[in-house]
């Protein structure tokens, strides 16, 4: 269960639902999204429902709601992390799923990130390019999903923002699915800067529906 005021680590209660996560992996949420529910099922998906407007086709009022959510995410972990250990830190936001070229290209994590402490900014590098765009994981429904490899294909490092060489890393992301971008991640940012500690920041984690729900007391 996540607690709304601080974030919460994915242990061993919980990491099942992430299936390409391992028990070695640091990852924490902020909270809980209900696959298959609306907005009005409760903050977390009236928040990532709202994060993920698309910019392409959403109104006016639309992106005023994605543009107050990314400032409430900013809030949050700005709260929620020790500022110790952000001045230490590289922040890299995983890429969208869209290229740069694309017109649904959407930087709502880096703008979470340059978020956190504007004045003085901290580190957030993008560090990792995508070179082409994919489908986005959360429109496949049950079609195929993004792979680890998939990803590596298309993921690569941008060197001109590669030093200095990070002394920590904390990758940020909107929600943890399966933990399919957060590998790949993980793994191109660990071939480049090998030994150097990674951990993982999530706005919300998947959770699925209760099946039994309709007939609990």
């Amino acid at each position: 269960m996540a607690d709304e005021q601080k974030l919460t680590r994915v242990d061993e209660s919980c990491i099942g639902d992430h299936t390409t996560l391992n028990a070695g992996d640091e990852c924490y949420f902020w909270r809980e999204y209900t696959s298959g529910r609306d907005y009005r099922f409760g903050p977390g998906n009236d928040l990532i429902s709202n994060l993920k407007k698309k910019p392409s086709k959403s109104s006016s009022g639309e992106l005023r709601h994605k543009n107050r959510v990314i400032t409430e995410c900013s809030a949050f972990f700005s709260r929620a992390i020790n500022p110790n250990w952000l001045n230490e830190a590289t922040l890299v936001p995983i890429p969208p799923s869209k290229a740069r070229n694309h017109p649904d290209f959407d930087d709502r994590v880096t703008r979470i990130c340059r978020g956190i402490r504007p004045h003085p900014p901290l580190d957030v590098r993008e560090l990792v390019v995508q070179t082409e765009s994919l489908a986005a994981a959360h429109e496949a429904g049950c079609g195929p999903r993004p792979t680890v490899e998939d990803l590596l294909r298309v993921y690569q490092i941008d060197e001109a923002v590669a030093a200095p060489c990070p002394s920590k890393i904390a990758i940020f992301d909107d929600v943890l699915t399966a933990g399919v971008h957060y590998r790949a991640m993980q793994t191109i940012l660990q071939r480049r800067f090998p030994a150097i500690k990674i951990v993982g920041f999530f706005v919300a984690r998947r959770i699925f529906p209760n099946p039994f729900e309709a007939i609990d007391d």
